[in-house]
């Protein structure tokens, strides 16, 4: 009996020590999220969603098939757009480089603006409208290079372009015409980055000209959003 109660005694005043098997620590530890695995999942989702993106970019920009045998001339490399400030037809000020976002077909010259200018803006509005739906991603743009008013009779034919008065020495140290011309001869094209990318010839076709924009269209198509962002 006295045995007995001792044995009781020491069983009340100490607890037993919790005795683990290997199998147990190993159950425990699969029940551990392994952090490994998710950064990996994360990190295959994130080249899933990427890979468009860079693909695209490499073309445009790295590989540039076809664009090698193009009608215009590639600047390479390209060439940022200023921070320049200028005034819009509506007497407002305004910084070039509120036009980024958009693929740009821009043309140069004084407010005068004779028969070869007019030309040329009337080719950089039907152009951008023979491109269809993709003409949302596309802002043709005249940048005069004085202050002088425009002629009211030109008014009308810029609804829907991008008009700005700029300082022809700041254009001049961003744009360059071809040898033997000047930079009113050219019609240019400036990509949604703000770096201008391609100079067509003086007397420009119209139909290789296209032709060019719609290669650039396409290899940008999935990392350029159509319209200005606000």
């Amino acid at each position: 009996m006295s045995g007995s109660k001792s044995s009781n005694h020491a069983d009340a005043g100490h607890e037993e020590p919790v005795l683990m098997t290997t199998h147990d620590v190993a159950g425990l530890e699969s029940d551990r999220p392994n952090v490994g695995l998710g950064r990996f999942k994360l990190f295959l989702l994130f080249l899933v969603c990427a890979a468009p993106v860079v693909a695209s970019y490499l073309t445009y920009y790295v590989i540039k098939p076809d664009l090698t045998r193009s009608y215009g001339t590639l600047i390479t490399p390209p060439k940022e757009m200023p921070d320049i400030r200028g005034v819009d037809l509506q007497g407002q000020a305004r910084d070039l480089r509120a036009l980024r976002d958009q693929w740009l077909l821009l043309s140069v010259g004084p407010s005068a603006c004779d028969a070869a200018c007019e030309h040329r803006l009337y080719l950089q509005r039907q152009i951008r409208e023979s491109m269809g739906p993709e003409k949302e991603r596309i802002d043709w743009v005249w940048l005069r290079t004085d202050a002088d008013a425009v002629r009211p009779e030109l008014v009308p034919g810029l609804a829907g372009a991008q008009v700005l008065s700029v300082s022809a020495e700041a254009v001049g140290q961003w744009l360059s015409p071809d040898a033997n011309h000047e930079l009113m001869d050219h019609l240019y094209l400036v990509d949604p980055m703000g770096m201008w990318m391609m100079r067509f010839p003086a007397d420009v076709d119209p139909k290789k000209l296209r032709k060019d924009l719609n290669k650039v269209l396409m290899a940008s198509r999935f990392w350029d959003q159509e319209g200005r962002q606000p």
